[in-house]
């Protein structure tokens, strides 16, 4: 069977056609949709990138593998979706990015290169096209093909208006993905990593004009100012975190992410198309999510941050020929941490034990007996952003509380911040988190869901083993590793 893995930058859950938006048109994603299973409850678990990657492809949360911004090194000791591909008899091919450091203590010395930049390839995959921040290869691309453009991929999007469709980024990666297919016999597995429609606003080419900006759908408006946490003031006065508050450029912000939406459908449509000449779409599994999603300008924010689920509510779509589970929408809550020990169970090889997320196969075939009832997630604002401009808040945050956890239940949105203060949003009055709850019993219930929560995730990497002299047997399967009776003996263990 093939893997085709997709992740599509700052997708938001609700902004394609098979999840009911009515206006952006998705036929690709609506089609996968319907051969497949629809999880309509998805959520990352953490942002921006880098972090919620981290979480993506290890199966782990923020608060055990400490991936917390873009440029965290991610520890080399943690096991990821490469790796596991590579196990269970794969190549596992990159086209895009991972966003993942390099771990200081793999560096070549204080000088390796690897250090200077964030951008790093998760170990484990084979490279088929990288696309660094940079976008060094598609710059190459455009010049041969006579553009002029200036390097550095800000410049590069804001330019993707004026150049038609078949040059954009995306197309570029497509492209180089039907080239490598080419070339490959069955059992592929490639890890397709598009960065739209990541900001900033500006779709490519016939994309720009695809969506009148009059017909879209204007944002949620902010609470009043003495209803909002000091995160949600803050991020309002901080230079790209603040939505337009004119509402002819917010309904031009929101008409671009469309195009790119629809753009980016398109070139799923000639990745699929590739696949059926080669007569393999029916023994090919499709996974396609997002690292988090866009504010939108909803709750007045733009981009990926805060607490609100917006930023992290995200596409999740699982087709596997193989299975009888078509059209299926899940409407429990599903996480990013989930897919990987899913795609463990679709590929028949262990999952790793570090693993918080789990296998969603019951689940989607409609088990839910013992599933969560609340989905969780994580941001970290340290870093230069909260410093931007000094308020009576900022100067009393310390890096260690910078942090906030959030649990979305059916009933009510808790959100816990790491100075000891918390908001609690009434879900089932108000859905567009702009009421909070006053009903300390139900506060109570969901502050206890997410403390049980944390300690049901604490890290375990050895925590499950018992060294000593006949206790072998009682390590679990995962732990389990060949040894000889020298290897105990007390000779080698002092």
């Amino acid at each position: 069977m093939n893997v085709l893995f997709i992740t599509l930058d700052q997708f938001r859950g609700d902004s394609y056609g098979a999840a009911g938006h009515h206006l952006v048109k998705t036929p690709t994603l609506d089609r996968i949709a319907r051969e497949g299973v629809r999880l309509a409850r998805h959520y990352s678990q953490s942002a921006p990138c880098a972090p919620g990657r981290a979480a993506l492809y290890t199966g782990t949360y923020q608060m055990n593998n400490r991936v917390v911004t873009n440029g965290t090194p991610l520890a080399a000791g943690m096991d990821n979706i490469a790796l596991v591909a590579r196990r269970a008899g794969y190549n596992p091919t990159l086209f895009g990015y991972t966003d993942q450091g390099l771990d200081p203590s793999e560096a070549e010395g204080y000088d390796d290169p690897r250090l200077d930049y964030h951008d790093g390839i998760l170990p484990g995959f084979s490279v088929g096209l990288y696309l660094p921040e940079s976008q060094a290869g598609w710059v190459q691309y455009l010049r041969a093909k006579g553009y002029e453009v200036e390097a550095g991929w800000i410049p590069l999007l804001i330019g993707e208006p004026e150049r038609p469709a078949q040059d954009s980024l995306s197309g570029f990666l497509t492209n180089r993905f039907v080239q490598w297919l080419q070339e490959q016999e069955s059992g592929w597995f490639a890890h397709l990593s598009y960065l739209r429609p990541h900001p900033p606003y500006a779709a490519a080419g016939e994309f720009s004009a695809m969506y009148d900006p009059a017909d879209v759908d204007l944002p949620i408006s902010p609470v009043d100012a003495p209803c909002r946490h000091p995160v949600h003031e803050y991020s309002l006065g901080v230079k790209g975190r603040a939505a337009p508050v004119e509402e002819e450029k917010m309904r031009h912000v929101r008409a671009q992410y469309y195009g790119m939406i629809s753009e980016i459908d398109f070139q799923l449509g000639r990745v699929v198309e590739a696949i059926e000449e080669r007569g393999e779409w029916h023994d090919t599994l499709v996974v396609i999510t997002s690292d988090h999603g866009d504010q939108l300008g909803d709750h007045g924010l733009i981009q990926k941050l805060g607490f609100f689920p917006e930023s992290y509510h995200v596409l999740g779509l699982w087709r596997d020929p193989r299975s009888e589970l078509v059209g299926r929408t899940v409407t429990d809550f599903s996480e990013n941490v989930d897919l990987l020990p899913t795609l463990c169970d679709a590929l028949c090889v262990d999952q790793p034990a570090q693993c918080d997320g789990r296998s969603l196969h019951e689940l989607m075939k409609g088990n839910s007996d013992g599933w969560r009832v609340a989905a969780h997630y994580e941001w970290d604002f340290r870093g230069d952003w909260i410093k931007q401009h000094e308020t009576s808040w900022t100067k009393n945050q310390r890096l260690s509380n910078q942090n906030l956890s959030v649990s979305v239940s059916n009933d009510v949105g808790y959100v816990q911040f790491g100075d000891g203060s918390f908001k609690c949003f009434d879900l089932k009055a108000d859905p567009t988190w702009r009421s909070e709850c006053a009903d300390s019993d139900r506060i109570l219930v969901a502050a206890q869901e997410q403390l049980v929560w944390r300690q049901e995730h604490l890290r375990r990497d050895m925590t499950d083993m018992l060294l000593g002299r006949g206790r072998r047997g009682r390590w679990p399967r995962e732990f389990a590793r060949e040894s000889t009776a020298k290897d105990l003996s007390p000779a080698t263990t002092q």
